[in-house]
């Protein structure tokens, strides 16, 4: 059985987050971005960090990237815009899967995992991967003038190896949640996407996420493959 406190604390947190996300849409339809799809990237981010990224955001939110900002402030947007698509693609991909299973047939489960997990992380990565490419094409294409076929080319060139990195975080931090963490906690119990302390680990999960494809994405804008933001 899960404790009540454990429980506690993951509501308290997911509500931090949408109450962040909320705020955060309110800011930025007040002061719309420069980039229009970082009025989408700022409330997903919200919620997984909530108020750090609002403070992040009062901080370096405003207007394009100049050579004054900082340049970890810079890799920061960068990998946070990453993120957002990752964010959005694994919230959909984990909803999806607990309504409708049998979307995890062609990733493996039942059949290939006896663990649904793994599979669930396939739905995950196509969904993280493709929501990813559509936010980085919206950043990328408008900036450099793109037509879709190249603008879907220099996102993928951009954001490949940053959404992977993000990924790999992601998946580190939920095995350990998941075969580790819960079983340790709540011995016996399925802690899954119906649990808040699954919402609550995922959280964790994307802040992890953030940490392995910031050096990624530090290397990508330096070396100009990835636009600054």
């Amino acid at each position: 059985m899960i404790p009540t406190w454990l429980t506690v604390l993951a509501l308290l947190s997911l509500a931090t987050g949408l109450v962040s996300a909320i705020l955060m849409v309110r800011r930025v339809r007040a002061h719309p971005p420069h980039m229009k799809i970082m009025a989408a990237v700022w409330p997903l981010c919200c919620l997984f960090a909530g108020p750090l990224i609002l403070w992040f955001h009062s901080r370096h939110g405003h207007g394009h990237a100049d050579d004054a900002t900082p340049f970890p402030a810079v890799v920061a947007k960068g990998t946070l815009h990453c993120g957002a698509g990752c964010t959005l693609g694994d919230i959909i991909a984990e909803t999806l899967a607990l309504l409708a299973p049998a979307v995890l047939l062609p990733f493996g489960w039942p059949g290939l995992f006896d663990n649904r997990i793994f599979a669930v992380w396939g739905l995950d990565f196509v969904f993280a991967f493709g929501l990813g490419l559509v936010f980085q094409y919206y950043a990328i294409a408008p900036m450099r003038g793109l037509g879709l076929k190249d603008g879907l080319w220099a996102a993928l060139k951009a954001d490949a190896a940053s959404l992977a990195a993000w990924q790999v975080g992601m998946y580190g931090a939920m095995a350990i949640a998941h075969f580790a963490v819960f079983p340790a906690i709540a011995p016996g119990a399925e802690v899954g996407a119906a649990d808040p302390l699954f919402w609550f680990a995922m959280q964790i999960a994307m802040a992890a996420g953030f940490c392995t494809a910031y050096p990624v994405n530090a290397w990508l804008i330096s070396a100009g493959v990835k636009e600054r933001m």
